[in-house]
């Protein structure tokens, strides 16, 4: 007689809750699938026929801090490295729509990202870059129209055809209410701006991507790797919907809307997230939407490592990390990347961890061979078993916010944000009860003092200087014609016009970031955060 009792093995299971089965076979496997290829409808291997055989992946580091002439020297230190795309970076204070001489910048000024006042910073920033030779992204949210218009403005003024414009602004509102903070006004009007960049840019700037849809800082904050992927979707299908009752049909803006996600944990799970939910959206698009272009139905990604991945407890640990996020980000099908530098757990990236970060990108291009072939996990049992089951749970995460009202009352009401918060809190309890492993940190730990490390320095005879600017443009500039510019973005708020050729006049006159936003202030009001305990 044959013995029964089989070796009990110990479950494993996913951050996302599912779990792992020790073995994957061909009947795991949706035979269907197994016949597509890269560059066709869905687009579960990829959006190109030939990916990165054809054309390597964008490498665009984040980066701006202090002053625009700082910024303008990081910009072409990265060029010269061999970047081939920007990552802007602005301070608290323009994010929040503040210049630099109000109050409530004060100690905040080039802290965390670039200072921007006027037109003059971009001017500064971008001297000696050519526009049409690279492409920017800004990662920019609630005064995301006025940076928006003033890279128009810049453009239009340094003689490019604006038709031909190409670049990216991060411009995602939905997500700064669940994750990030840079939040100004009211939930709807927030939403009503990003609707405004869109309209416009799918009339006047056709190559250029007003929206970046970003589950990156959803995850950052604490979601899965399913709620990640569930919510940005939820969130681009609202812009979507809210650009289609505007009369614009959906194949002249989809192809422009891009994502922006996240890369830590499980190298597996990671693939399968961008595989199962580059499939979904392309059948969302096509299907619910009707698009008739495949080009609509792209999942046009940045994925890089994220930053909730890093420790601070041995730092040398993330350059590691950072590797295995750049080969997850390539193996997923990127169409840019972006690597957080080792140091980030704690400090702006000195520009030796930045250069790090662009080597282990550039080795990864030019020495591993991740370039050769397409999708080459493409018929992997697991990888496609874990592709299917994450389509299908990406699909019911979106099921559940329809359930609470759709994504804008499910953010205006505080409910997405109460199911981050307590994922994020089961996440960090399981790393400080070891059921989460993390190297160096609850596993191979030292009995060491933290090392001391550079933190990049607050500079604060550049923010005096960065203040003496904005003084001497507010003395020299047509203060007239700026009062009446002023006036008529005033005027277009209250009318529910689109903002953005009013608002491009008015920074062409260099009008401030700041007094754009009050005067919206004025109009919109401003968001209170609602409190649940």
């Amino acid at each position: 007689m044959e013995a029964t009792n089989k070796p009990t093995i110990k479950p494993v299971y996913l951050e996302s809750g599912i779990e792992v089965e020790p073995l994957y076979t061909q009947k795991d496997v949706n035979d269907e699938i197994q016949a597509e290829v890269p560059g066709q409808y869905p687009f579960t291997r990829g959006i190109h026929p030939l990916m990165y055989r054809k054309s390597p992946f964008t490498i665009r580091q984040y980066a701006g801090f202090a002053t625009p002439e700082e910024t303008n020297e990081r910009f072409h230190f990265l060029l010269k490295n061999g970047q081939s795309g920007l990552n802007v970076a602005f301070d608290l204070p323009t994010q929040c729509g503040l210049d630099s001489d109000d109050p409530r910048a004060f100690g905040e000024i080039g802290r965390v990202g670039m200072t921007i006042d006027t037109l003059e910073d971009f001017e500064i920033a971008f001297k000696n870059i050519n526009l049409d030779q690279i492409t920017v992204s800004m990662t920019i949210n609630g005064s995301a129209i006025v940076l928006i218009a003033m890279y128009i403005a810049l453009a239009e003024k340094w003689g490019y055809d604006i038709k031909n414009l190409r670049g990216t602004a991060q411009n995602d509102i939905l997500k700064e209410f669940i994750g990030r903070g840079t939040w100004i006004f009211p939930v709807d009007k927030s939403v009503k701006l990003v609707i405004d960049t869109i309209e416009y840019c799918a009339k006047n700037i056709p190559k250029y991507s007003p929206v970046s849809v970003c589950g990156y800082h959803i995850r950052e904050s604490g979601a899965n790797p399913i709620q990640e992927m569930a919510y940005a979707f939820c969130i681009a299908k609202a812009y979507t919907d809210g650009a289609l009752q505007r009369g614009i049909d959906i194949d002249e803006f989809a192809s422009r809307l891009s994502f922006n996600f996240d890369i830590y944990g499980n190298l597996f799970e990671q693939i399968a997230k961008f595989r199962g939910g580059r499939r979904l959206w392309a059948k969302i698009i096509r299907e619910e939407y009707h698009a008739q272009k495949d080009n609509s139905c792209w999942l046009r990604m940045i994925a890089g490592g994220g930053g909730g991945g890093l420790t601070k407890e041995q730092p040398e640990n993330n350059i590691i990390r950072s590797a295995y996020y750049a080969l997850i980000s390539a193996l997923s099908g990127t169409q840019t990347m972006a690597l957080c530098s080792y140091d980030e757990a704690y400090t702006i990236p000195t520009e030796k961890a930045a250069e790090l970060s662009l080597r282990t990108m550039q080795i990864l291009i030019h020495e591993m061979g991740i370039c050769d072939t397409v999708d080459p996990l493409g018929g992997s049992y697991y990888v496609e078993s874990l592709t299917d089951r994450f389509e299908k749970e990406i699909k019911e995460e979106m099921k559940k916010v329809d359930e609470w009202g759709g994504i804008i009352n499910a953010v205006a009401t505080g409910k997405i944000q109460e199911s981050v918060s307590k994922q994020a809190y089961t996440r960090e309890m399981g790393i400080q009860q070891g059921v989460v492993p993390k190297v160096g940190v609850n596993i191979f730990t030292k009995e060491e003092a933290i090392k001391p490390v550079d933190f990049h320095p607050y500079n604060e005879e550049a923010a005096n200087k960065q203040i003496s600017k904005l003084i001497r443009i507010k003395q020299s500039r047509n203060n007239d014609k700026v009062t009446e510019m002023l006036a008529e973005v005033r005027k277009d708020a209250q009318d529910d016009k689109n903002l953005m050729p009013s608002i491009i006049a008015a920074v062409k006159e260099y009008a401030t970031v700041g007094e754009i936003i009050q005067v919206l202030k004025e109009v919109y009001g401003e968001y209170n955060e609602p409190i649940f305990f």
